[in-house]
């Protein structure tokens, strides 16, 4: 019943405007621990959080049929490109669709950072996801640093100093 609450706050948000997509990250002072993972990618490998620890962690909650997910996805995908040899992981967690439906959406979307599936929406539940997209960056201790609800431009400059700051 969360998920489903949470695609209709994305959709009102959506709709009214409030979603700032604007490079803007929150910060996050709180220094809670980002919850652990076990997700398998589209290749069948699996990706733990706690496998990522000792660098900052940007992880996406995204679906296949959310506008603002398609339109960040490029961006998201260019700073990968910019940050995978800095120290920097990116991983997106599609939202209870299966490899079928993402395999088909990635011949217009391509990324190069691995897509991770929770078909069951078990981790989508342990996470203060508000709404889709949703995107948190974790520090390399594992905390919460920065959340984003809504689409950015993840190559934006600014932006992606902030993460590299985490180092």
């Amino acid at each position: 019943m969360k998920v489903f609450k949470s695609i209709c706050m994305v959709l009102l948000l959506n709709l009214a405007g409030n979603v700032p997509a604007d490079g803007t990250l929150t910060p996050m002072g709180n220094k809670l621990l980002a919850p652990d993972f076990s997700l398998q990618d589209t290749e069948g490998k699996t990706h733990r959080l706690s496998d990522y620890r000792g660098k900052p962690v940007i992880i996406n909650f995204w679906t296949t049929w959310c506008p603002p997910c398609r339109e960040e996805l490029p961006s998201m995908n260019r700073a990968w490109q910019q940050l995978e040899q800095e120290g920097v992981a990116v991983l997106a967690i599609n939202m209870g669709e299966d490899e079928d439906t993402i395999f088909v959406f990635s011949a217009d979307y391509p990324t190069d950072f691995p897509i991770l599936m929770d078909q069951a929406g078990e981790v989508i539940e342990q996470w203060p996801v508000k709404g889709l997209p949703t995107t948190y960056v974790v520090a390399p201790d594992g905390t919460f640093a920065y959340r984003a609800i809504g689409s950015r431009e993840w190559d934006d400059a600014e932006l992606l100093d902030k993460v590299r700051a985490l180092k």
